[in-house]
């Protein structure tokens, strides 16, 4: 019998030693997606088929001695933002459901390469933006901790499909916290590798300034043998940068003597408060990683607040550029919670962007000094899970997260598990790296792994258990009436000159977002000199 929570390394072990065969362990998975997912919701498309058919393949190609490396056999999930030849690429939106790719994003087509096998696509919130929506054609993935719980967002899918056992490892995205936040609040490991390290071709975008594509899995060394395949140049990606890329598992020790680590403790204590249970796990955290031979100093960097007003004038411009069209023809196909984060971008002019993508890059020269300084740092992950039904979409709009700051410095960032909550759920830390030095990242994160034992602790999950009824958050907040005459006219006109034509509920979803995008705009610095040039200057590409 297969263990149900077997890491890649451990499977690919005993699959190297002929102990384990692909077809076992693709069979074993697929009979846990059955007995369980339909209460998880954590796949859209079971690829059952296909996955025995490559096990197959890869038991015969085996047998005959070539194997082709630790990920040879080994099923996967996808969230459905990758593009998978022939099979529906959906995004989770009514809006594609019918799209079907004719190849491979690159980052598939490498796994594939490497002998991993497909098994099924991933729930996501729409377009990977968003939060857990009642209103797609499919629901919300649950958090396997308990059915009632959200599992983060928007690599949802992926989040509670590896914490369930279902699959070793899956694909997320990663644009303000999207494959650190379901690690966080699964208990898994989610690596956010740098900017440019990882192909996000053929990966519907989400913002073209700040996604990024990389793993969810068990184990940080999972997380490493999985980059090993992902990493590298593309020329089909216009922002993959050229790199030589290490070996990523053979710079994994339990010994941290001599590196010294910045700690953003100003993060959960004074930007965004944390809980008496994160606040201790964060402390222990740091003891154990002191232990290990790591020098730890206090260090500070910008508010939160900062960081997430410059990500959000950006990125929420992007994908409304995106997907404009569509929100002009048919803006009741979206779920309500996208048109809550999308719609007030609306509000952002071409100068606020421009202005945005000036202080992005100086927020990206302002981690050089840290740099030199420090060879990693630690901040927080998320508390424990809230209720699925305690979601609302404006909610959005008034705080920042504890992610967005190094999605806009473009650094690398490593989620684990550092301990579980009051009520059973678990919590996370992350850990921060200087950019293309995954290596010390993922050096940390195993060290810390290997001394503590929060990796080993799985969700019991009942097979015929029944999933609790939730009912839908509201759509509104109610606060569209607060909204004064200037303010309805400005948002008019500029929904207007956006070609929008929205009825009443969507205009109100409009006017809801509109004080705080407003207040972005306001906090938005502007005094850059004249030749101070923005983050996304002009680059011949890399084949001229």
């Amino acid at each position: 019998m297969v263990p149900d929570f077997l890491t890649i390394a451990e499977a690919a072990a005993l699959i190297e030693k002929r102990e384990l065969s692909p077809v076992e362990l693709v069979e074993s998975r697929l009979d846990r997606i059955a007995r369980y997912d339909d209460r998880l919701h954590s796949f859209i498309r079971v690829l059952a088929d296909d996955a025995r058919a490559a096990a197959n393949a890869a038991e015969v190609e085996i047998a005959a001695g070539t194997y082709r490396g630790p990920l040879h056999g080994i099923p996967l999930g996808l969230k459905d933002i990758y593009e998978t030849a022939g099979v529906a690429t959906t995004g989770h939106s009514k809006v594609m459901q019918d799209h079907v790719p004719q190849k491979d994003a690159s980052s598939v087509q490498r796994l594939r390469e490497a002998g991993a096998i497909v098994v099924g696509k991933l729930a996501t919130h729409e377009f990977a933006l968003g939060g857990p929506s009642f209103d797609l054609p499919w629901p919300p993935a649950r958090n396997p901790w308990h059915l009632a719980h959200f599992t983060g967002g928007s690599s949802s899918g992926s989040g509670a499909a590896v914490a369930a056992g279902l699959v070793p490892m899956a694909l997320g995205s990663d644009t303000g916290g999207s494959i650190r936040g379901p690690a966080s609040l699964c208990g898994v490991v989610g690596l956010m590798p740098t900017f440019g390290l990882v192909s996000r071709a053929g990966v519907i975008p989400n913002s073209y300034t700040f996604d990024h594509c990389g793993p969810l899995a068990r184990s940080v060394e999972d997380c490493a043998l999985v980059m090993q395949a992902i990493a590298g140049f593309d020329p089909r990606d216009a922002g993959s940068i050229k790199r030589d890329i290490p070996d990523y598992r053979a710079a994994l020790q339990q010994d941290l003597q001599g590196l010294r680590i910045g700690v953003l403790r100003h993060n959960w204590e004074e930007d965004l408060p944390a809980s008496e249970d994160v606040r201790t796990a964060m402390e222990e955290a740091l003891h154990v990683l002191k232990s290990l031979g790591a020098e730890l100093e206090d260090c500070h960097v910008r508010s939160l607040q900062h960081y997430f007003d410059i990500k959000v004038i950006i990125a929420e411009t992007e994908i409304f550029s995106i997907h404009q069209p569509d929100l002009i023809a048919r803006p009741g196909d979206f779920g309500a919670d996208f048109r809550a984060r999308a719609l007030p971008a609306v509000l952002f002019t071409a100068n606020d962007y421009v202005q945005a993508t000036r202080e992005h890059r100086r927020m990206v020269a302002e981690m050089a000094p840290l740099y030199q300084r420090y060879d990693a740092f630690i901040t927080a992950g998320q508390g424990e899970a809230p209720r699925l039904e305690a979601h609302r979409s404006l909610t959005f709009w008034q705080r920042p997260n504890l992610f967005t700051a190094s999605n806009v410095t473009s650094q690398p960032a490593l989620e684990i598990c550092n301990g579980f909550g009051t009520h059973g759920l678990p919590l996370g830390m992350q850990v921060l790296g200087r950019p293309f030095d995954e290596v010390t990242v993922l050096r940390i994160g195993h060290a810390y792994q290997q001394a503590t034992s929060w990796q080993h602790q799985h969700p019991q999950l009942r097979a015929g258990a029944q999933a609790p009824v939730l009912t839908p958050p509201p759509i509104l907040a109610g606060t569209a009436d607060q909204a004064d005459a200037t303010t309805r006219e400005v948002c008019a006109q500029a929904a207007q000159r956006a070609g929008l034509r929205l009825n009443d509920e969507q205009f109100a979803q409009l006017l809801e977002g509109a004080p705080y995008a407003f207040g972005m705009v306001k906090r938005l610095r502007r005094d850059q000199g004249y030749a101070d040039e923005p983050a996304n200057v002009f680059s011949f590409p890399a084949s001229f």
